[in-house]
């Protein structure tokens, strides 16, 4: 990218800043201290630094995806959404009428391009990273092709259909297995897109540092009618996956259905309160550390944040199979819709990171082999609570928790 470069006399004004401000004039120095702002705010000429729009964008555009994919379940309406306008959402081309909101269309973000698409994960594996965005592609599919014609059938073993919860509660539309392949395809999102994009990209040192981003830094030099070095961008841009639809500097969380949600849920159980604070200050270090350029301590909260968001992930593996145990004898439709948000993010430990080997906290094959479990047969039609605790248990032994803290 083109650069530009502070004059003398911007740099010399800017000696006598606060620490939140990125225009001090600090050499490149590893040694540097570094003290967080108290929120997430950092600014340049008295102007925000912090840039994350993109994210905010996808996150939105997730947002009518989800949406599409299950209508209003409670409308005996056969949904007349169609495979080509929910692969429109998920794979969308500027300029395409594909969302309710102008400004989607007119952008030329999608959520696809930047599933499974990390640079640390999938830059020389594409082979997995198509395989998985094909995983969606089966489930949009079959959501259109099998659940949808269903919408008034009755499920039952190897029948789509939907399935109501005890005591008049919510109707679950489910495929032949009863997963809900819309909360398959929205909590496996989390791990795909927010996730990976987030620890496996963004965080990365090879986007970090790519190029000529360190000399940058050192020198203030800024991208192209930019108020940010590459660097600093490139870490708001982790940052926005969590906090793109939230307050930046009085985050509330729950801001929407996907990592911002479930970090609000963990935050919510009393085995985990403080989880949100640890990542979000975290964040505000590691942007500082930044800004006064001391690269060694950046590292150390990239650190922080990515074991974090992997046991956030993990967590809520673990707490949906422990639910679903709870009604999977007496209200199948309540166990379902656990089952299918575990399910779900089972599916995205394929994109946690492990920072002791830096490479995913369970491979491919387990991951598979723990969905195989839930699905075999009747699927979880059928699925026993034996099961549901061996799956648990593996799930836990990779992290500090245990599976009666993650389930209650």
């Amino acid at each position: 990218m083109k650069k530009v470069f502070l004059s003398a006399l911007t740099v010399s004004s800017l000696l006598f800043v606060s620490c939140s401000d990125d225009n001090n004039n600090i050499p490149d120095n590893p040694d540097a201290e570094v003290v967080a702002p108290d929120t997430y705010k950092f600014e340049r000429n008295g102007s925000t630094s912090v840039s994350y729009s993109g994210q905010t964008t996808r996150i939105k555009m997730a947002e009518e995806f989800i949406s599409a994919l299950k209508n209003d379940p409670s409308s005996t309406a056969i949904p007349t959404t169609t495979e080509a306008m929910l692969d429109g959402m998920f794979a969308h081309v500027e300029g395409n009428a594909d969302f309710s909101n102008t400004d989607l269309n007119a952008s030329s973000k999608s959520i696809r391009s930047k599933t499974a698409a990390s640079r640390d994960y999938f830059f020389s594996n594409v082979v997995e990273g198509t395989a998985i965005k094909e995983k969606f592609d089966g489930w949009i599919k079959e959501q259109v092709d099998v659940v949808f014609p269903n919408w008034n059938t009755n499920a039952a073993e190897g029948v789509a259909g939907r399935i109501q919860e005890a005591g008049g509660g919510s109707n679950r539309l489910v495929n032949g297995k009863g997963l809900e392949l819309n909360q398959a395809i929205n909590k496996t999102l989390i791990g795909a897109l927010m996730v990976d994009q987030m620890l496996n990209n963004y965080l990365g040192i090879l986007v970090l540092d790519e190029g000529t981003n360190v000399a940058d830094n050192d020198n203030q030099v800024l991208a192209t009618d930019k108020n940010y070095t590459n660097m600093e961008h490139k870490w708001d841009e982790a940052f926005g996956y969590l906090y793109g639809t939230d307050n930046a500097e009085n985050p509330q969380y729950n801001a929407d259905s996907f990592l911002s949600k479930y970090v609000s849920r963990v935050e919510g159980d009393t085995d985990f309160t403080g989880i949100s604070k640890k990542i979000y200050d975290a964040f505000k270090k590691g942007r500082q550390a930044i800004v006064v350029k001391n690269y060694t301590e950046r590292e150390a909260q990239a650190k922080i944040i990515r074991d974090e968001v992997s046991k956030i992930i993990a967590i809520r593996a673990v707490y949906y199979l422990q639910q679903a145990k709870l009604t999977l004898a007496t209200d199948k439709a309540s166990a379902f819709h656990d089952l299918s948000e575990g399910f779900g993010f089972i599916e995205s430990l394929r994109f946690t990171r492990n920072t002791s080997t830096n490479a995913p906290y369970f491979t491919t094959t387990e991951i598979t082999g723990f969905t195989n479990k839930l699905l075999e047969g009747n699927g979880f039609w059928d699925v026993t609570n034996a099961t549901l605790d061996e799956i648990s248990d593996a799930i836990a032994d990779k992290f500090d928790f245990t599976v009666a803290q993650a389930g209650s």
